[in-house]
């Protein structure tokens, strides 16, 4: 599709800079830990995620959506929907995808130790959406690919999903600090970072719950949603019990970390 990188790359980076900025401005709350080893193990992480999908896989997402819809495959190619529809329910239909998935990767415990890397920042900010281990990353794809060729997505649709999750991740890590009566509308149409930062309490209660990465649909009807956190969102921890080190959570150690077992809890 054309210009489909440069449009990727320049949303990516400009909702970064977007919600790093506004952290400045109106962060929520203060943070424990420094920027510099998060940021660079995030960014990285995110950075050798791309360049694998890239060497690995002959066909991306949009790619495999210009297939389906040239070979006429998946649900929506058999259908007859206006074009706008179809794209807003393909977009919805990968949004669900994407929920389920994350709640596979938190009760499937072969997966959990891929996802559990994701849950070790001790902080969460613009940065923290990127924070998925490469593996991880390879799963997702396999299962956005099917997922994508069974809907029958436009390149269109997910073009715009690709984009729209991308921000969406960046933007509700982020510290950023929402009027609470704003956050309250907010999140009827969108996971709000107040919404999202109960999935990263250290409770396993709240951990799991708030799955949604965009729309918050699916947690309403899942019976996974958790309005606020115990503790209030100022005095809750973030982050899991048994990885509180940050020595242990440099780049090199993140990228092993699927492969041994976690530490006893302090």
């Amino acid at each position: 599709m054309e210009n489909e990188g440069l449009l990727r790359i320049v949303s990516f980076f400009g909702v970064l800079a977007i919600i790093a900025l506004w952290e400045i401005v109106a962060p929520r709350r203060a943070l424990t830990t420094g920027k510099g080893q998060r940021w660079f193990a995030n960014l990285s992480m995110i950075a050798i995620a791309t360049l694998l999908v890239r060497f690995t896989f002959p066909l991306l997402p949009v790619g495999m959506a210009i297939m389906a819809q040239e070979r006429g495959w998946g649900i929506l190619n058999f259908v007859a929907v206006p074009p706008w529809l179809a794209v807003t329910l393909a977009v919805i239909a990968l949004d669900l995808v994407i929920y389920l998935q994350h709640v596979l990767f938190h009760f499937l415990p072969v997966l959990w130790r891929l996802h559990r890397m994701h849950h070790t920042d001790l902080d969460l900010d613009a940065s923290s959406g990127n924070r998925f281990h490469p593996l991880e990353i390879v799963i997702s794809i396999v299962i956005k690919l099917g997922a994508i060729m069974i809907i029958g997505a436009s390149p269109l649709a997910v073009l715009l999903f690709e984009i729209l999750l991308n921000a969406t991740a960046t933007f509700n890590h982020g510290n950023i600090r929402i009027p609470l009566g704003i956050d309250r509308w907010l999140r009827t149409v969108l996971i709000t970072p107040d919404m999202h930062r109960v999935h990263h309490s250290i409770l396993p209660r709240e951990t799991n719950s708030n799955f949604g990465f965009s729309l918050p649909w699916w947690d309403y009807l899942g019976g996974t949603y958790r309005s606020q956190p115990d503790a209030g969102h100022l005095e809750m921890t973030i982050g899991l019990k048994e990885f509180r080190d940050p020595a242990r959570l440099t780049l090199p150690r993140l990228l092993v970390q699927p492969f041994y077992a976690a530490p006893k809890a302090d």
